[in-house]
């Protein structure tokens, strides 16, 4: 058996953003019949929900469009996860910058903003750009909780195509 190819979706506490990427991220590599080759995660840069659930607005949503709600207790990535994950990603510009902190110099390259891979969305030129973060949810209404939602959909499939060439060239 092969060694999954692993990716961490990370945010600020792992309550809201990460979790609803991996979710969703979750569903998208199953129905491309890729969940048995591909693993994924989700953590936060900070410690301030540890092992708290997934945030009940962020459940909501996740429901509301047929996701299945994992159990899921909030925790922050370590720098060994960091080395060791084939692909990490950042929700927004500043958790970059926190993981590129934490990742060796020859993993940077493991690290891209979620949104990156949207080919709608012009890539910031540098990881202080913050032109193309995920949307923060916390501290808005329902509205926001869609709006993120929408972004993490919209971009899953990218990344999947992504993945799945990564996985190919594995195997070459």
């Amino acid at each position: 058996m092969t060694t999954p190819f692993t990716i961490m979706t990370v945010c600020t506490g792992n309550i809201c953003r990460s979790p609803m990427a991996q979710v969703v991220l979750d569903s998208y590599f199953h129905d491309a019949g890729l969940s048995e080759v591909v693993s994924v995660d989700s953590t936060g840069v900070s410690d301030e929900e540890w092992s708290h659930p997934i945030d009940p607005r962020a459940q909501r949503v996740l429901k509301e469009r047929g996701y299945t709600v994992p159990k899921h207790f909030a925790r922050q990535i370590t720098a060994a996860e960091a080395a060791n994950t084939d692909l990490l990603l950042p929700m927004t510009a500043a958790h970059k910058r926190s993981l590129m902190r934490i990742v060796p110099p020859s993993h940077a390259g493991a690290v891209h903003l979620y949104r990156s891979f949207n080919p709608g969305i012009k890539v910031p030129t540098s990881q202080y750009d913050d032109a193309i973060d995920l949307v923060d949810p916390w501290y808005g209404g329902p509205e926001d909780f869609e709006v993120a939602i929408d972004q993490i959909e919209e971009t899953a499939p990218y990344i999947v195509d992504y993945v799945r060439e990564k996985i190919g060239e594995r195997q070459r």
